[in-house]
Order: C-alpha cells, then structure tokens, then sequence
C-alpha cells in the first residue's frame, strides 16, 4: 500500500500538477493583463487600508499575517531545504516560477473567495475553496457541486488539519532538539500548551496574535538572511547561475536532473506558497474589506514574500554555506538552514533559527488549525462542540508530529495536498471568467476616481452570494468615496 501512494503522489505531483499549475497561472496572468505586476504597488496602499478602520471581523493585515504565518516556516526553512536535497538547486527557479504565476491564481481564487463568503449568526465570515464551490459551480455541477465542495472540505481537514500540523511539530521538535538537546516530546508539550490557548480562544485570537508574532519574525530572518548576502555579495552571482543553469539539466546535480528539480520546485513550491491549493482563500474570506479584488491583491502579495523573498534567501543561505545539501537524509534536511546559518555567523545562528523555527511553527499550527475548523463548520456549522473536539484532535496531533519522522508526514501530506490542488484548480478555472468581472469591477471604479472601490452585491445579483455579507450601510467608509 505504502508503494501505491507513492506511485500515485508522484502521478500526481509529478506529471498532474506540473501540467496544470503552471499553465493555468499562465492564462491567469495574461487574460487578467498581468494583475500580479500592474497591480503590485497598489497591494501595499490597500493593506494599508485595513489600519484605517475598526471591525470586529479581521482585517485585511490580519488575514495577510495568518496567511503568511501559514507560509513562512517549516516550507521557507526545512521545505526549502528539501527542495535542494531531493531537487537540486534547480528547484529553486521552479519555485519562483510557481510563485510569479501562483500570485496571479491567488489573487483569483482569494477574491472569489471573498466574493462567496458568508455571513454566519454571531457576525463572522466563512468562506473558501468548499464554499465557492457550492454557491458558485452550483448551475454548472448541479448536485454534483456540494459533493466536490465535501470533498475538497475533506481533503483539507486531513492535509491541514492533520498532515501539516504533524510537519510544523516535527520541523520544531527537530530544530530545538538540535541546538539545545532537549528531547522532542518535551519540546512537543510545550508547543501544545501554548497552542492549546491560542486556538481555544477562536479566530479573532489566533488573528491577533498572529499579527503580532509574524512580521517581527519575518522580518528578523530576512535581515540576519539580508546580512549573510552582503557579506557574501560576490558569490551571489555564481549561486544565481547554478541555480539557472540546474533548473534545465545544464548542470546536473542529483539523480534525475532537470525532471527532479521540476518536480521539486513544483511541489515545494506549491507546498510553500499554496497558491493554487486552496488553502488562503479561507483566511482571504474571513476578512473584512471593501471589495472582493482588495484581498485578492493582498494574499497576491503574500505568495510574493513568500517564494520570492523568504525561500529565495533560505535558499542562498544553504548554497553559499560549506554544508553538503545535495541527498541528505531526513534529520540533516530538518536542521539544515540553522547549520548553513552556523557556518555563516556562528554557532548562536542554530539558537536563533531553533527560537525563529519555533515561532514560525506556532503561527503555522494556529493558521493550519483555523483551516480544519473551516471544514468542521463546513459539515456542521455551528456546532461548538463539534469544533472543541476537533481543537482536542489538533493538539493530539501536535504532540504526535514530535516522536514521527519527516518522510512519513511528507509522503502522506503530498498525497493529499496534490488531490486538494486538482479539485481547487477546477473549480478556480470554471469560476475564473467570474473573478475577471469583479477585477474589472474594481479596475473600472479606480478609473473611475474612486479611491477605495466599494463592492455592490447588486451589480452581481445574478450570482448566489450573500447580501449580508456586503451590507453597504454597515461599512464603516460608507457606500462610495471619491
């Protein structure tokens, strides 16, 4: 059975979503006339929009920091570091490639998230990949449409609910037991506790402190990554070339050549940003904001921090090191960032990384744990026992991340993350014609003089979305501003 689910994730991962991912941001991008590129300056004035205004919902920053909180860690620091042992430097480029035309998809599916949110009884909004399947596709599948939406709410349970917080325990549990000694399942206990009080306490808990946590760490490691490139400024060139070059078999380095860093860069790459999978736009429609396209751009720029930035830093931080990186085993990849950091400035980089990884890995949880209830909610909504016994599972599951080992998480989490990427990517591409509108939408308002697009359900009452949601009078900017 092990080997069938191989044979299968490789089908899927290797050929499957090779065959789609790319292709798909691709028309994506150009169909939209390049949305992730023309719009770019724009995504930092509209998150600092979401500063402006007081809601109970979160905001736009907020929903950017748990997405982000979601994608920066474990894929930017062990994932990354996998990448390069089973792919090569290669890998590198195909995941930026992935992330350029990743943040065209996910702009287009965090804004029809966003557009088929819902408004649920005690004021907060549900939303994503199930949901926009449901309400969207329904004219289209038919009764085929809550089935697919139960499905994907499924896939996402098990890939996040389970898989991905058994991963961000392990990478954790590694990292400490690494630079400090301390055995994994103490380290393991004590990431429970403090995730058993953040998710206990719901979304909004889990937003604000993620708004806290994420940007202060994020931006501690791109600095101590900022200032290992400074210091090694001239061999940046030659790491950027073998990284080009090995992404087209020029300079083979592992078995497999340009076939293995495809399908790695793929897949970590995929499993880093997420965009495509599915997973941000249910954080995307959790937030408040004026118009659907807003957090489409926002969680655009997410992808951008995330593959560009964060895992291309991680990544010339292990090349530019003396460490042997090319087929090592499961337990070096877990700590290789922190002993490439090590040779770079010191020891003390494996202290930091260990406390960094920690933290990064606390966040990811919370953001992984949010998309399960996601899916709990999705079959019973409202049901808070349903959802406390599910936040019980999720802290079981942290403590079992910390006595497993890597390959067993990831050859089971590829599985379901490459079955949750094909039912996401069908129904954003049958939705995609629906997303241009809304963009167009909001283009033809900024033409227009309007400062902050304002969203009228009316405009799209053809569409089965909630009014609720997009009560004009309710919006603290009122019904339009010019």
């Amino acid at each position: 059975m092990p080997e069938f689910l191989d044979a299968l994730s490789n089908l899927i991962n290797g050929k499957i979503l090779i065959a789609a991912l790319i292709p798909i941001g691709l028309i994506f991008t150009i169909w939209s006339r390049g949305v992730q590129f023309r719009l770019f300056g724009s995504m930092f004035s509209v998150l600092g929009q979401g500063f402006q205004h007081e809601t109970d919902q979160p905001s736009s920053f907020q929903a950017l920091a748990l997405s982000v909180a979601g994608r920066v860690g474990g894929g930017n620091i062990a994932g990354v570091a996998a990448a390069l042992a089973l792919g090569g430097p290669g890998a590198i480029f195909w995941m930026w490639i992935v992330g350029l035309v990743g943040m065209a998809t996910s702009y287009f599916e965090c804004t029809i998230a966003q557009l088929y949110k819902q408004k649920e009884p005690n004021g907060d909004f549900r939303g994503g990949p199930a949901y926009y399947i449901k309400h969207g596709l329904g004219k289209k599948l038919g009764k085929g449409a809550p089935v697919l939406g139960f499905v994907y709410s499924l896939l996402l349970l098990v890939t996040f609910g389970f898989a991905f917080i058994c991963f961000q325990s392990f990478a954790t549990t590694s990292s400490i037991d690494s630079a400090f000694g301390a055995p994994r399942m103490w380290s393991g206990i004590a990431l429970a506790v403090l995730v058993s009080f953040v998710i206990f306490g719901g979304v909004r808990r889990i937003a604000n402190v993620a708004e806290v946590i994420v940007p202060i760490m994020a931006v501690f490691y791109a600095l101590l990554g900022l200032y290992v490139l400074v210091t090694h400024l001239p061999q940046i060139p030659g790491a950027l070339s073998t990284i080009v070059t090995s992404a087209f078999g020029l300079n083979e380095a592992v078995a497999g050549g340009m076939g293995a860093a495809i399908m790695m860069g793929v897949n970590r790459g995929l499993f880093s940003n997420e965009a495509g999978l599915g997973s941000a736009p249910n954080v995307a429609a959790a937030a408040y904001v004026e118009h659907p396209a807003q957090q489409g751009m926002v969680q655009s720029l997410s992808v951008f921090i995330d593959t560009i930035i964060m895992c291309t830093v991680t990544a010339l931080i292990i090349i530019l090191s003396t460490q042997n990186y090319i087929g090592v085993d499961d337990e070096v990849q877990g700590v290789l960032t922190q002993l490439a950091l090590a040779d770079h400035i010191g020891g003390w980089a494996e202290y930091f990384i260990a406390f960094a990884l920690f933290l990064f890995a606390f966040s990811s949880i919370m953001y992984s744990y949010y998309l399960g209830e996601n899916a709990v909610d999705y079959y019973i909504p409202d049901n808070k026992m349903a959802v406390n016994i599910y936040r019980v599972i999720v802290v079981g599951f942290v403590l079992l991340g910390a006595t497993i080992q890597l390959a067993d998480v990831l050859s089971f989490s590829d599985l379901t993350m490459g079955l949750l990427a094909i039912v996401n990517l069908f129904a954003v591409a049958l939705l995609f014609p629906i997303g241009l509108r809304v963009m167009r939408d909001f283009d033809g308002q900024r033409k227009a003089g309007v400062t902050i697009p304002i969203f009228d359900p009316e405009k799209f009452s053809d569409l089965e979305i909630d009014k609720a949601a997009w009560q004009l009078d309710e919006r603290p900017d009122g019904p339009a501003n010019t």
